[in-house]
């Protein structure tokens, strides 16, 4: 299943139609299942341990993303992809079963198992950007993210359907979800079989870079520090600003409200942030993305539900720009995508799980105040990162 050189017989967009269609089932996957698996926890008993399957996910994800850059590196993209496809299918499978025989360690498993796929799969951006010339990466980026707010956002309106479905099999739609999930990416596996990548002498050359020669090359280590920042902060304050939104007397809807801003600033604007990245160069990337998530850490600090859905679009719009600007500059050096990942996941879970501390010690505004602070490392990548088009 290795990669092997193809002639250019299908258009550009045609040969990435199998590659960004997989991925708009997975983010659809991922929102009809893994976003429910603190409720799946809770109805399982165990509600003081909600947090634990989005923790065991990520520390799942930070620790398969090396292991599948490496076999990415070995034996393709497609052979990459289509093995954290499978797992993920699995997972989901293995997650419904455990939820609806009310075994929460077989749950939990599964949890662990869709973390580590999504450790393998998230990497198809890089796939899609070595797809194109190196003047569109930062476009075919963006675009790979348009398609997931479109899963994300088709499968949310299919939640009457999946109702339905766990009446048929004696299952909340929660653990339904799971199931769903399960079949979306194994779709998705399917679909990647079928996709066409391409590899040439010049993808060749720089795969032969070990990862410590990568690390060694100027800016690849800043660049991983923008993309590690971009997603820890952007996880930590998704996270924790619906908590902030509890205690301020919204509800369940008003909250709900405020991660489909999120997730819109996240994917949504992705036609338009690629190609700026691609004309204007990586520099406005990491700029623009710090600046925006400062401002999104500090908006938070104001009251009202205003300030709060303000904060949380740009907060996805802010990890946008650096993560597309950081993910483009990656894709030179495919030595370093996975471990850079794993970092980033490192970071979510750091992020999360410090950030709870620091709100029951010094309150809310003290984490804003923080985040506010650190988004400005980006800026460390600006300073790095080559001044003309990258």
């Amino acid at each position: 299943m290795s990669d092997v050189a193809r002639p250019a017989t299908l258009s550009g967009a045609a040969r990435l139609a199998p590659l960004y269609a997989a991925q708009a089932l997975a983010t659809g996957a991922t929102t009809v299942s893994t976003v429910l698996a603190s409720l799946i926890m809770s109805g399982l008993g165990s509600e003081a341990l909600a947090g634990l399957p989005s923790t065991l996910i990520q520390a799942a994800a930070a620790m398969s993303a090396g292991l599948f850059g490496a076999l990415m590196l070995r034996r393709g993209r497609r052979a990459g992809l289509s093995v954290a496809f499978a797992l993920g299918t699995v997972g989901a499978l293995v997650g419904f079963l455990g939820a609806r025989a009310g075994l929460t360690p077989l749950f939990l498993l599964g949890a662990m198992m869709m973390g580590a796929a999504q450790g393998g799969y998230q990497q198809a951006r890089y796939a899609a950007a070595e797809s194109v010339p190196e003047a569109r990466r930062g476009t075919a980026l963006g675009a790979l993210m348009l398609m997931s707010v479109l899963g994300s956002f088709v499968m949310t309106g299919f939640s009457h359907p999946i109702e339905r479905l766990g009446t048929v099999l004696g299952a909340t739609p929660e653990v339904t979800g799971w199931l769903v999930g399960g079949a979306l990416l194994g779709v998705a596996a399917l679909l990647i079989l079928s996709w066409q990548p391409l590899s040439g002498p010049s993808v060749v050359r720089r795969e032969r870079l070990s990862l410590a020669e990568a690390f060694r090359i100027p800016g690849v280590k800043s660049t991983a520090l923008a993309v590690a920042t971009a997603q820890g902060l952007m996880v930590t304050l998704m996270s924790l600003t619906p908590l902030r939104a509890h205690h301020m007397g919204l509800d369940h809807a008003s909250i709900a409200a405020l991660i489909s801003g999120h997730i819109l600033g996240m994917f949504g604007f992705g036609w338009l942030t690629g190609p700026l990245i691609d004309r204007l160069g990586l520099r406005f990337g990491y700029v623009s993305g710090a600046l925006l998530l400062s401002a999104a850490a500090l908006s938070a600090l104001n009251g009202g539900q205003a300030w709060l859905a303000a904060s949380m679009f740009l907060l996805g719009l802010g990890w946008n720009l650096a993560f597309v600007a950081g993910s483009k500059a990656l894709t030179r050096f495919p030595a370093a995508q996975g471990v850079t990942d794993a970092l980033g996941y490192v970071a979510a879970g750091l992020g999360t799980l410090l950030g709870g501390a620091v709100i029951a010690r010094a309150g809310f505004p003290a984490l804003a105040v923080t985040c506010a602070v650190l988004a400005a490392l980006p800026l460390i990548s600006a300073w790095r990162a080559r001044p003309a088009r990258a």
